[in-house]
């Protein structure tokens, strides 16, 4: 071979040896090693002068080192060239412990060198297909073991940190975080991080707009890679991160059936750190985390519903036998009110008058537990939310402690609600004194009211009826600069009778009675609060169908009942139905009672004469009263139909017999109250 100009053998021999890529290790008959080029001592991690003298069986791993002495053995006996990849994959330990994959090729030498062995070895970590395939690996792992943690796990909240973590020890990236979406959408909050930003603390929050990463990739519900900071023009933050050294991004939202609830960002310093294979594992990361966070809350939602519908059934039931207690005492207080030995008694009638507070004290009480329960009786219709708020934040100034600043913030075109405007305010109410009592010092107060065309997945989960009114919903958000409160805290915010107030402040009802007026409503409420930060209660209630009427007219009082009217009472429990006799004697009523379903029917067939059926809906183990209803008018058609509840309005509409002509009157009631409901029954009664 024909040298080239100034190089002799020796020096070719030394320059193919020293500045060969691979790593090349010159051993001996002996298995020692006689000499090792840099790249052998890059590869195995010490010097070239570290492996002189060193037996080649210290760099095969433990596990396999008896092995390798009997193919050294044989290869001894035969020795024959091996190129590489021309054996399965292997694996070198380096001189501090650890191991590095790597193919080998082997060269026996000839003539007076025989019995010595070149050996060059080559990290199979520097393929191009290898590393992606290594750095696939290394990404498919983490997402299975994450996935593994989020499987075994009931919250998913406590190990939230575990995905910026791993998004960051995979990707080799300098910060990662996860952003969520705020109740109300406006705000995105850092809740966890993995390499400190500067500005960018635990719980801080960022607008949900296009000025940041975050806020685009939620509003946009896309991926987004970013290249390099300095040159990005798609929003603007993008040059603030680029100045803070963070100059490469890839970011993926975190959806709920399609709409987005935060986001996971992965930053580096370095310009092009991410490409197509990291913007696929930001994505699987994102996607895993989206669907945990969705099972953990679906789940607690479910087991916060059960909690609460076990005890409303109770409450309920409670409730309803207690309602007839009520009507009892308000009925013979009346009645004792008006008897002339006690109207001539002055010192009688302050006591009465006592007894009589009470008792409507119990029945507000009582009127709270149904609420919850979701066992009121409701009258929806559209409430126009700028006059109810503004007359609302109109009333709190004058009542609340003048430290509080109340503010009102509606779309200027209005926006409208359908619900039980009377209950709509006392929730309302209910949460604006709870405000009040988490801001001792003073605060602010602040209601808004928006169109919710996208519902955060709190809300969503905590809906019975997703689709009510089209899907249409407006958010009604109370917001107020107190306390705030502990995670214990809001987990049991809506169960009944629990309060954080001291004793003798509050009946823990406020929240709860919240939390029955929305589902029944067809709406939700949910709770976002920190100590020291504040709580924002939101209410979601369904959008009216229709439009407001153009002319709409009250509606003319009904004529009281007619004097000998003739009335079926029917009431299985005996002291109340003693009362409501009183009651309809004194309104001039002909009264036929009953304690069952079934003794009524008889008494219809034998009095032809009766003109109104006065029914209590539970009627103990017999005939309900709707069914009674329903029988007592297929004989009778001209029979108008009142029925008393202590219980729920729910109990006629779960038959679906109900027709609009038939009244119900909700105990405990007064004369007057049974007087009215009479006359509208009376009128609305089928023709002939």
């Amino acid at each position: 071979m024909k040298l080239p100009p100034g190089l002799d053998s020796a020096g070719l021999l030394h320059a193919l040896f020293h500045d060969n890529s691979d790593a090349l290790l010159l051993v001996g008959t002996d298995g020692r090693i006689a000499a090792g080029n840099p790249a052998a001592g890059r590869l195995l991690g010490c010097s070239p002068e570290a492996l002189l003298g060193l037996e080649v069986d210290r760099l095969v791993p433990q596990a396999v080192r008896a092995r390798h002495a009997g193919y050294r053995a044989g290869f001894a006996q035969a020795p024959q060239a091996r190129p590489m990849g021309a054996q399965l994959e292997l694996a070198a330990r380096r001189l501090d412990g650890s191991e590095v994959r790597v193919e080998v090729a082997l060269s026996p030498l000839s003539g007076a060198a025989s019995g010595w062995v070149l050996a060059a070895l080559r990290d199979i970590g520097a393929y191009p297909r290898v590393r992606q395939a290594l750095r696939r690996a290394r990404y498919s792992e983490q997402l299975a073991r994450l996935g593994r943690l989020a499987a075994d796990a009931r919250d998913l909240q406590p190990l939230l940190p575990r995905w910026p973590a791993a998004a960051a020890e995979a990707l080799g990236a300098d910060a990662a975080q996860v952003w969520l979406l705020l109740p109300g959408r406006r705000e995105l909050r850092l809740a966890a991080f993995s390499g400190a930003v500067a500005g960018e603390a635990p719980g801080c929050t960022l607008p949900n707009d296009s000025g940041s990463l975050a806020g685009l990739v939620v509003a946009h519900a896309t991926s987004l890679l970013v290249e390099d900071g300095a040159a990005e023009r798609r929003f603007a933050g993008a040059a603030a991160g680029a100045d803070a050294g963070l100059r490469s991004a890839a970011a993926a939202p975190l959806s709920d059936r399609g709409q987005p609830f935060g986001a996971l960002v992965v930053r580096a310093r370095e310009p092009g750190h991410f490409g197509a294979d990291e913007m696929r594992f930001v994505e699987s990361l994102a996607h895993l985390l989206a669907t945990g966070l969705q099972r953990a809350q679906s789940d607690e939602a479910l087991n916060h519903s059960q909690r609460l519908e076990s005890v409303g059934q109770l409450t309920g039931g409670i409730a309803h036998d207690f309602n007839n207690l009520l009507t009892v005492i308000q009925g013979n207080l009346q009645v004792l009110q008006e008897l002339p030995p006690v109207a001539d008694m002055p010192a009688a009638q302050p006591l009465v008058a006592a007894a009589m507070r009470a008792s409507r004290r119990g029945a507000e009480l009582t009127a709270k537990l149904l609420a919850f329960s979701r066992r009121q009786v409701l009258q929806p219709s559209r409430v126009d939310l700028t006059q109810m708020l503004q007359s609302l934040a109109g009333m709190l100034r004058r009542t609340l402690d003048q430290r509080i600043r109340i503010e009102v913030e509606v779309p200027a075109g209005g926006l409208a609600v359908q619900a039980d405007p009377g209950q709509l305010e006392t929730a309302l109410l209910n949460i604006a004194i709870n405000a009040r009592d988490a801001m001792r010092d003073g605060g602010t107060l602040r209601f808004q009211a928006e169109p919710c065309t996208t519902l955060a997945p709190a809300l969503r989960h905590a809906l019975e009826e997703p689709d009510a009114a089209g899907g249409r919903f407006v958010a009604i958000s109370v917001a107020d600069t107190g306390t705030g409160m502990s995670d214990a805290v809001k987990e049991r915010a809506f169960e009944p009778f629990f309060t954080t107030k001291e004793a003798g402040r509050g009946t823990g009802l406020g929240l709860s009675t919240v939390y029955g007026f929305a589902r029944q409503s067809h709406g939700a409420v949910a709770i976002d609060s920190a100590p020291g930060v504040g709580t924002t209660v939101t209410l979601l209630l369904p959008q009216p169908a229709q439009p407001a009427p153009a002319d709409a007219r009250a509606a003319a009082a009904p004529p009281p009942p007619h004097p000998g009217l003739a009335v079926l009472l029917v009431e299985d429990d005996a002291d109340v139905r003693a009362v409501l006799v009183d009651f309809l004697e004194a309104l001039g009523c002909r009264v036929q009672a009953a304690a069952s379903g079934e003794q009524a029917l008889l008494l219809l067939d034998d009095h032809p004469e009766l003109d109104l059926l006065l029914s209590d809906i539970a009627l103990g183990a017999g005939m309900r009263g709707n069914r009674l209803a329903a029988q007592a008018q297929q004989r009778r058609p001209r029979l108008a139909v009142l029925l008393m509840s202590g219980y729920s309005i729910e109990s006629i509409a779960a038959d679906r017999e109900a027709p609009p002509h038939w009244e119900l009157l909700r105990k405990p009631c007064t004369r007057d109250e049974l007087a009215a409901a009479i006359a509208r029954a009376v009128a609305a009664r089928p023709a002939a």
